[in-house]
């Protein structure tokens, strides 16, 4: 496998636009080409999208002037239709409309050229519907009747041509084409539609001094028009009133107008007594009624009022659909009311009417929004077990609850239950699973779910691009994390922000800042806009490879490019003064974060105890934990402090510690790999070492630092190079001592003994002894053995070979046959720092060790002075 590139050109390798001559084309569908638009395209993309606005517009001109490639449907109309409605669509702006209707005349009858009409309105065409019905009325044999003239007008009116529906409707006297309800109704609508609901209103008064009867659709019409427009309430009813007295029995769509009014307005008794007169008449309602009725009792806060007018209806009879309860379900559960929504979803049974996947999937979401894992668990059982099949957006829901409570293994196992059941994954489904397998770390499973999508011929959306980028990154597979970023052009899926975003903090969790700058880079030149947690990530890479000032100035520069920073740079920040050991920097930081009204993390606090031991503040460590122990505001900062102290040493109480680790399993790896290393951080330097590897074996445990042990029979290694330097020394110790364990069970010891500390280009340079962790674990393995060096062919490892290793743990005393082998590395706790005597600052400047503080770095004042 290659080592990772030098350079950003080689990182991404330049895309190519392809060509029928390119060996390596091949030819995509259209909508791959539509996606790989911008790469080629030579328009900025804010020029790009106007131009392409631009196009979109021509295209709908040219559709309303006249397109010869739209025809209608086969077999959608007659023959004789069909061939009229091509050769209009056909005909140009200026085109004779009666050359075309002179092979049917005679051959159409008014019924079909409603069809005509009906067509092009279903196309938004009315220039051409208005001169196809300018033509008619010169005509004998199709002068249109009321149908057609109701027809035009409806059409216009849907356009907002009010002026002309008018004109039109007014002509039919002096046509002598009769005016009925029919034509009434087509201009109360276009009036009504549009917003005009007083001249609805007159029209409908005119109706009625004609002695034209207005009919169900009519009133419906004008009902709608008036509660959109703002009547009053009262006028509504009048209305409502009216059409009752006039004989005209109020259907389905009048109650629900009414109830949308309600809705609109707030009004809950009148919503109930509307919905009780709906029901007495015998008229039964469906969603939308439920809907209305939700949303007015929600706005109220009284949705107990909705399910108690189930419980009516379910009394007299009428059961209401399986709907309806979803609607009332999902109100519940957007409020969070998860008592209430299993109220109504036991109401339901009781009722009889069976849950749908939908109604599950509701539950399921609300349950699990809450962390109530087990009930999600039960509850799916339970659908199971009813015979209710669940649906991919079942499935999709749970692969989303779970994969965000940091079930990862989970998810994937949800996964393989679905295709045993034969229910299809959609690219919601498989955004969601390697989303959470990229969360995780479990690069194998997105790998193997990547590959399932290609089988399916589905191209993977960037999103999932971004999943797998992720997982990769997680287990430290760099190589194979930017194999899978440059993939994503050649399918013809555009990497996004989050995509870059991606690769950006992996790299930088391994201290690859030159690879880091690189992708940076390339951000810029290619258009793609780098915001905040871009420059967090720069952050992180230049704080892990000892680049302390450019890390400084990485955050400085947030402020040139219009970027707040939030709480992650600010911790991010506080971490590049603890690396280099500048405690009264560190403390101005930690303040800073406080004085903003952010409750400083558990990660920060951790920071500072390590700073403050580097510098022998052991004062400010104890005032430090004490904050922590009585913070009421968080339980994880009380236990963390509590453990540091060895208050749950004692294998009962350390359950408490396993209780808050798994707790933060839901943020997933690259949360996890930053704040084990806090902690690991203030643990070593604090002097707690057996502290420090039982914290360890609870990150391993977990997934993380996948990559920290490697064993064969030449090599036997330990890669700390994403650890800080805390976590390094304590896991160079664990492997020590297991090293020794081995060799005191009869296992021959290993070629070459290996401590990797750098990865990437890095590998064979000089710069790697600059590194934080390199130095760290450079110095403390040279205190164990001399023997440990940089080879010539690797800068990036630490190694000792065979011969100098059994010296090392010769060195173990074994005097007494009868007492325990000593570990060639003690992981006892020191006393506690805080008992040590005190000393005075004078003390503490005197026996501040050099190699804590780069030398080269600058204070953040300095840089502020230095125009940075």
């Amino acid at each position: 496998m290659t080592k990772l590139a030098l350079s950003y050109h080689q990182i991404f390798p330049p895309i190519l636009t392809p060509t029928s001559t390119s060996p390596s084309y091949h030819p995509f569908p259209a909508k791959f080409h539509r996606r790989r638009l911008h790469h080629h395209h030579p328009l900025p993309l804010p020029s790009l999208r106007r131009s392409l606005a631009v196009v979109a517009k021509a295209k709908t001109k040219e559709l309303i002037l006249g397109n010869p490639s739209v025809t209608v449907e086969k077999g959608k109309y007659s023959y004789d239709v069909e061939t009229l409605i091509n050769k209009l669509s056909s005909l140009p702006p200026r085109g004779s409309i009666a050359r075309c209707l002179d092979t049917f005349k005679n051959k159409l009858s008014l019924s079909d050229f409603s069809h005509v009409f009906k067509e092009f309105a279903h196309r938004g065409d009315w220039q051409r519907s208005l001169r196809l019905f300018k033509y008619m009325q010169r005509q004998i044999w199709c002068k249109p009747n009321e149908h057609i003239y109701s027809i035009i007008i409806g059409i216009l009116g849907r356009e907002g041509l009010l002026d002309k529906s008018a004109e039109i409707f007014d002509e039919m006297a002096a046509q002598s084409v009769p005016r009925t309800v029919l034509s009434y109704t087509a201009i109360i609508n276009a009036y009504g539609r549009n917003g005009q609901y007083e001249i609805a209103l007159e029209l409908l008064e005119r109706m009625k001094r004609e002695r034209i009867l207005p009919n169900i659709m009519t009133y419906n019409t004008v009902i709608n028009s008036s509660a959109r427009g703002g009547y009053s309430w009262e006028g509504l009813l009048s209305l409502f009133g009216e059409m009752r007295h006039e004989g005209i029995q109020p259907d389905l769509v009048t109650y629900n107008t009414l109830l949308s009014a309600c809705s609109s307005r707030g009004l809950g008794d009148e919503a109930e007594m509307v919905f009780r007169t709906m029901n007495e008449s015998g008229v039964l309602p469906d969603i939308m009624t439920y809907s209305y009725l939700v949303e007015t009792f929600g706005k109220l806060g009284k949705l107990e009022k909705v399910s108690e007018l189930l419980q009516e209806m379910e009394a007299e009879g009428n059961l209401p659909e399986i709907m309806s309860y979803n609607v009332l379900l999902e109100a519940y559960a957007q409020s969070g009311k998860i008592k209430e929504a299993m109220g109504v979803f036991r109401q339901m049974q009781a009722a009889g009417s069976m849950p749908n996947a939908g109604t599950y999937s509701i539950l399921l979401s609300l349950f699990g929004k809450h962390g109530r894992y087990e009930e999600v668990r039960e509850l799916f059982l339970e659908m199971k077990v009813s015979n209710t099949e669940p649906d991919a957006d079942t499935y999709n829901i749970l692969i989303e609850v779970f994969g965000e409570g940091g079930y990862f293994k989970e998810v994937v196992t949800l996964f393989h239950d679905m295709i045993e059941e034969n229910v299809e994954p959609n690219m919601e489904t498989y955004e969601g699973l390697i989303y959470a397998c990229g969360k995780g770390g479990l690069h194998e499973d997105a790998k193997r779910i990547l590959l399932h999508m290609t089988e399916k011929g589905l191209v993977p959306s960037a999103k999932a691009y971004t999943g797998v980028i992720e997982a990769y990154g997680q287990a430290a597979l760099y190589e194979e994390a930017l194999v899978a970023f440059n993939t994503m052009n050649e399918v013809g899926s555009t990497p996004t922000i989050e995509a870059y975003n991606s690769l950006i903090h992996n790299f930088a969790k391994g201290g690859l800042y030159k690879e880091t700058e690189a992708i940076f880079a390339r951000m810029g030149e290619i258009g793609i806009p780098r915001n905040r947690d871009s420059l967090n990530g720069v952050i992180e890479a230049y704080r892990q490879g000892g680049q302390f000032e450019d890390a400084i100035k990485a955050y400085v520069d947030m402020e040139k490019v219009r970027c707040d920073p939030d709480e992650y740079t600010l911790e991010a920040v506080l971490s590049v003064y603890c690396f280099a050991g500048l405690v009264d920097e560190s403390e101005e930081q930690f303040q800073q974060i406080k004085e903003l009204g952010i409750q400083p993390s558990v990660m920060c606090y951790c920071m500072m105890l390590a700073v403050y031991a580097k510098n022998e503040r052991w004062d400010k460590a104890d005032e430090l934990l004490n904050e922590m122990h009585t913070n009421r505001m968080s339980n994880i900062h009380q236990v963390i402090g509590q453990m540091i102290k060895g208050d749950f040493d004692d294998t009962s109480n350390w359950q408490m510690v396993e209780y808050v680790f798994d707790k933060l399993n839901s943020e997933g790896c690259g949360f996890g790999i930053r704040f084990y290393n806090t902690i690991l951080e203030a643990l070593w330097c604090l002097g707690q070492k057996e502290r420090a590897a039982r914290v360890l074996h609870e990150a391993t445990k977990r997934g993380l630092f996948p990559e920290l042990h490697r064993k064969n029979k030449l090599i036997w290694s330990v890669d700390v190079h994403r650890m800080w330097p805390g976590g390094a020394c304590t896991a160079i110790s664990v492997w020590l001592n297991n090293m020794q364990e081995l060799l005191n069970n009869g296992e021959e010891l290993p070629q070459l003994a290996a401590t990797v500390v750098v990865r990437g280009h890095m590998e064979k340079s000089s710069i790697t002894r600059d590194f934080p962790v390199a130095k760290a674990a450079y110095s403390f393995l040279k205190e164990v053995s001399p023997s440990f060096c940089y080879p010539g062919w690797n800068k990036g490892r630490i190694i000792c070979q065979k011969a100098q290793l059994k010296r090392v743990f010769s060195k173990t005393d074994q005097s007494s046959e009868d007492s325990e082998l000593e570990n060639v590395i003690s992981l006892s706790n020191d006393p506690f720092p805080l008992s040590r005597t005190r000393v005075s600052v004078r003390e503490v400047k005197q026996h501040k060790s050099s190699d804590a503080i780069d030398t080269s770095f600058r204070t953040n004042s300095e840089l502020m002075a230095s125009g940075v």
